[in-house]
């Protein structure tokens, strides 16, 4: 193993680039290392990094008698800054409930433009009355995408009568962007 020591590297040309390995390479850093990068740019080292945060809600009550998809009228719409990043999308749909049978009980799906991304299980109510859950998501998105992107929230009824929601409260829709 070979080690260089070095107070300061400086590029050999007038490009004022200075590269380690080539692409692929991997290099350790020891825990408790830190990196003075004041007035520099630096990339490649911020994987992970939370880059940009945006989020929707919706507060209009919703239903539907159908077994297609519908909108709830919960999105919210982010452009990445590069075609490697993710976009971790999460949030809720508040006070969702179905009745008019028994059971009763319906889906949620995570859009991005026309693709369906995810499906969330259905409530299932054998009552008399219907019960109104808050019905979570979350979905990590490879969206190879620089262009604006809209993820929205669609529901339909699976069984009874008519699927409800938001009608306790607002729906809500959080997009981060996270460096690849």
């Amino acid at each position: 193993m070979s080690e260089l020591k070095s107070d300061k590297l400086s590029p050999r040309t007038a490009s004022g680039t200075v590269t380690l390995g080539t692409s692929g390479d991997t290099f350790d850093v020891p825990s408790g290392v830190t990196f003075d990068v004041t007035g520099a740019t630096v990339t490649g080292l911020s994987a992970g990094k939370v880059l940009q945060v945006v989020q929707g809600t919706h507060a209009s009550a919703e239903s539907t008698t159908g077994t297609t998809y519908v909108t709830t009228g919960l999105s919210a719409s982010i452009t990445p800054s590069s075609t490697s990043n993710k976009v971790l999308v999460f949030g809720y749909i508040n006070s969702f409930y179905a009745y008019g049978g028994n059971p009763a009980g319906g889906y949620i799906a995570l859009y991005r433009g026309a693709s369906a991304l995810v499906t969330s299980g259905w409530l299932y109510d054998h009552s008399t009355t219907a019960i109104s859950v808050s019905m979570p998501f979350n979905h990590l998105d490879s969206p190879s995408s620089t262009s604006s992107l809209t993820y929205e929230v669609y529901f339909k009824r699976h069984s009874g009568t008519t699927v409800v929601v938001q009608d306790q409260g607002p729906s809500s829709i959080t997009l981060m962007e996270i460096e690849a």
